[in-house]
């Protein structure tokens, strides 16, 4: 295997474009290749429901169990039936013909509403407190909230909206093979626009073309012009002048000004006012909840967050009675725009670099075109999310209270709170809100956000990389890997998880192989088989970022192992045979300290897990998916309760108080006799690849801490945050030409890494005259608790 695995590059060298994917499918291989029946509809899970603990009354009203018998709809294919004529000319201008047909709803005249709210006429008469109109004449302070509406907002154009869907709905048809959308979500987001409250949208952000793609689908389908929050930072003036006219907002930078600026007041009045205008007048708005796609930073958007509080206070206010917020996700095999330098910020686009860019798509992806998949999930009332989300909030600490004294060997004690952690930075229309409804409007951003990823569908070059990356780093054959894809797949439903494809298994790999030639070869071999093997080098860090895809399916398990793997780290060797770790028990108790241990540790960011869930029910989450997928059996030891008798036993005193604990859904609640309960690793033969595939899932992240510990004596501190994230990723990227670990040098998991660091106490931030600096800190200056640190991390790491 190693000999074909050194002569593959050559033969790749040598084999040409056009014919990659004859080589691919022309051996034949011998066998009846049938549909693959976890892909038809009716076995497809039905997902995007509303939290069932925060959401109680929205999530029965806007479900009916025949929505999910409706399939799917390509939004994107328009014929002669979409119209409303025939004829043969009618076929030829179809697309043309459906624009003029599109109904645009007529806008109010917001400026002068806005003139004339109490809240901006108090700012003007300047008796407002610390008003922007004080000793200034009104007549002025008129023309500069007509200048910050201008910024803000302008009046859609009919035609230009007319002229958009047309150009877009041919841009889209060049680009993908299909955009589809469930009938059954689209069916409750008007079940919900015609109860009258206004619809948000709070969408993931993959691309950039998620901002006009997503106003072209619920225009198409009839729920008017979608109001899109774009980043001004990521536009040129002009273009943001044409997305003004297609119903973008832009957040005046003056409204990020500090609290006691007569300018930043005024225009949060006016941007505030104009949000609770747009709510009123019932048009859907797009807000963006993760940072725009390059950006190397928190993964949930400050401008998202300062848009999302914006709506939660005109709904406090009594604007409005009530929002309906619209978790949306937005997934394709293969990001058209992804940057092709992942280390910097892509510049701002300007008009004529966005149609070089689009001209440059249609030729680079000829051929290879992707699909798409948008996802509306159940929407739900912010009232009621208001109302019922305050009594799931506890006390919480730092990570450097809850981690670093276990780190360290002082204490082996977990305290009993939940970790706060906030990477996204505050702007100025949040720090306006009071710190209860700032921590609202965080925890629901977070909430929403795991909606959104639960929602996703799992795209197949997801599934493709991870087979490739984690399971069959040294190559697999074509005919082996037809097997494991399905297999993965049928996981992945099991997990109700959606995937993003149907159709013949062998067209599927086909299809996904074609979009990874770059980071994949694939070699004939004899008896008419192909081997296909990730090429090494750092097209791995692309494969990785494709399998985080994969992970959220996944994660529950991912964390189980990595915890079973560190508790046999000081009892068996890590390439002990199978059997000899299937000989340990392993006590309850135990696998929940080493559970909590890797939640702490890894970043909030990543698990994305609800605010109304505590990390202990997530434990016991953890602890029973690791038995339903037949990882762990239980095991009976003398004088123990059987693990099957259902007598009445007594919940212990320590979760009675937890009010985020749901123990309705499982039999195996922490009762008082729970720590006498064991368990082993089964002994199937299928389980070793599984566990061993589970926990290589977390190993890029994992990996990339550990050497980020080992990076400590080399660094040259004090350093910004963003000076210490490039020298530790130029470290991951010189460790990577040594043992080949490139999926670990990402920029992302680089400033993940020392962002930790930070929040564990090793890196401390101190301020400077060129701003905040970061020092190692004292209590890991000494190489002794630098490698108790990167101990603690690599007992995570399996494989």
């Amino acid at each position: 295997m190693d000999t074909v695995l050194g002569a593959r590059l050559q033969t790749q060298q040598r084999s040409s474009q056009n014919g990659w994917e004859t080589s691919l499918w022309s051996s034949g291989l011998g066998m009846k290749l049938e549909a693959v029946t976890p892909f038809l509809g009716k076995y497809r899970p039905f997902v995007g429901r509303c939290c069932q603990t925060c959401t109680p009354k929205s999530w029965e009203s806007l479900f009916h169990k025949s929505i999910m018998d409706l399939g799917f709809c390509d939004v994107i294919l328009v014929k002669e039936k979409n119209t409303r004529f025939r004829g043969w000319l009618v076929r030829r201008l179809c697309y043309f013909l459906w624009s003029l047909e599109q109904h645009i709803p007529p806008c109010w005249d917001v400026p002068q509403k806005v003139m004339e709210s109490t809240r901006v006429q108090k700012v003007i008469s300047g008796s407002a407190p610390a008003g922007a109109g004080e000793g200034q004449v009104p007549g002025l302070v008129k023309k500069e909230v007509q200048r910050i509406l201008g910024h803000l907002q302008s009046l859609p154009h009919p035609f230009l909206l007319r002229l958009f869907s047309w150009v877009v709905l041919r841009f889209l048809n060049c680009l993908f093979l299909n955009v589809q959308l469930h009938q059954g979500h689209l069916k409750m987001v008007r079940k919900a626009a015609q109860a009258g409250s206004p619809l948000v949208l709070l969408c993931t952000h993959k691309s950039r073309l998620d901002g006009i793609l997503l106003p072209f689908v619920l225009l198409s389908q009839g729920l008017g012009v979608l109001r899109v929050a774009w980043d001004p930072h990521t536009c040129s003036p002009i273009l943001r002048a044409l997305l003004r006219k297609l119903g973008g907002l832009f957040l005046p930078p003056e409204a990020n000004l500090s609290l006691d600026s007569s300018e930043g007041v005024l225009a949060r009045s006016v941007v505030h006012v104009a949000v609770e205008q747009l709510l009123v007048s019932g048009q859907p708005l797009l807000i963006f909840l993760e940072e725009p796609p390059g950006a190397q930073g928190a993964r949930l958007s400050a401008l998202g967050q300062a848009w999302l509080g914006l709506v939660v206070q005109a709904v406090q206010g009594g604007a409005v009675p009530d929002a309906m917020l619209v978790p949306v996700a937005i997934t394709y095999d293969l990001v058209p725009d992804a940057p092709c330098d992942t280390y910097h910020v892509a510049p701002p686009l300007g008009l004529w670099t966005g149609a070089l860019a689009i001209l440059r798509s249609l030729r680079g992806w000829r051929g290879r075109r992707v699909c798409v998949r948008v996802h509306l999930a159940q929407p739900f009332s912010l009232q009621e999310y208001t109302n019922n989300a305050r009594s799931c909030w506890g006390s919480r600490q730092t990570l450097e209270q809850l981690l670093q004294p276990i780190v360290l060997g002082h204490s082996t004690v977990i305290p009993d709170t939940e970790k706060e952690q906030e990477w996204t930075p505050v702007t100025g229309p949040l720090l306006a809100l009071k710190e209860e409804d700032q921590l609202l409007v965080r925890r629901l951003g977070r909430h929403v956000l795991n909606a959104s990823v639960a929602s996703s569908a799992v795209m197949s070059t997801a599934i493709m990389a991870s087979l490739l990356l984690f399971k069959h780093q040294k190559g697999v054959f074509l005919s082996q890997l037809l097997g494991e894809f399905s297999w993965l797949t049928e996981e992945t439903l099991l997990r109700g998880f959606d995937v993003g494809f149907s159709g013949q298994l062998r067209c599927l790999v086909q299809h996904a192989l074609s979009l990874l030639r770059a980071q994949v070869t694939v070699l004939r071999v004899h008896h008419g088989d192909l081997l296909v093997v990730a090429q090494p080098g750092p097209g791995l860090a692309h494969l990785a970022r494709l399998s985080a895809e994969l992970l959220p399916a996944f994660l529950s398990e991912a964390v189980g192992a990595c915890a079973v793997r560190a508790l046999l780290a000081g009892r068996v060797p890590p390439e002990g045979p199978w059997e000899l770790q299937g000989v340990e028990l392993l006590g309850q108790n135990e696998l929940y300290r080493q559970v909590l241990l890797l939640l702490h540790l890894l970043p909030q960011d990543l698990l994305l897990l609800q605010p109304c869930q505590s990390s202990y029910c997530y434990c016991q989450e953890v602890l029973d998916r690791l038995i339903q997928c037949g990882l762990l059996v239980a095991e009976e030891t003398p004088g123990s309760r059987l693990a099957c008798d259902t007598g009445r036993q007594r919940l212990s005193a320590k979760l009675l108080w937890k009010p985020s604990g749901d123990f309705t859904d499982s039999e195996s609640d922490d009762f008082e006799e729970a720590g006498g309960r064991y368990f082993r690793l089964s002994q199937q033969s299928r389980c070793p690849d599984f566990f061993l595939f589970l926990c290589r899932l977390l190993s890029p992240l994992l990996k990339a801490f550990a050497q980020a510990a080992a990076f400590l004596p080399r660094g040259q501190l004090p350093d910004t945050e963003s000076g210490c994230a490039e020298q530790l990723l130029q470290f991951l990227q010189a460790t990577a030409q040594e043992d080949g670990f490139f999926e670990c040098a990402d920029p992302s998991l680089a400033i993940r890494a020392v962002w930790t660091f930070r929040d564990l106490g090793v890196l401390q931030q101190m301020p400077s005259p060129a701003g905040p600096m970061l020092h190692l800190s004292p209590t890991f200056a000494s190489q002794q608790n630098q490698k108790k640190l990167e101990q603690f991390i690599r007992q995570f790491i399996c494989g």
